[in-house]
């Protein structure tokens, strides 16, 4: 499942290798978090979410048979990690 939203990711988005694709497992479902650039979070989603919903649709299709519920979330860039200067010393 990993493998197959990893690969329809890199193909839409203009920047692939910022892709990130992180699997969260539990004992009764399985969430698969993607991370693009910023630039390509539209991509992903598409007009109205058309787009993340047939991914959403693919990863059900490939965990059947597996008796977990698979949910495919995209995770927004945060700020960078490290220490903040807010003050502009």
């Amino acid at each position: 499942m990993k493998a197959l939203v990893e690969y329809v990711a890199r193909a839409l988005v203009d920047h692939p290798d910022s892709v990130e694709v992180r699997v969260v497992d539990s004992p009764h479902a399985v969430t698969i978090e993607v991370q693009v650039a910023p630039d390509d979070v539209g991509k992903v989603i598409g007009r109205g979410g058309r787009v993340i919903r047939a991914i959403r649709t693919l990863a059900r299709a490939a965990a059947t048979g597996t008796g977990k519920r698979v949910h495919v979330e995209i995770r927004r860039p945060g700020p960078p990690e490290g220490p903040e200067d807010t003050q502009g010393g």
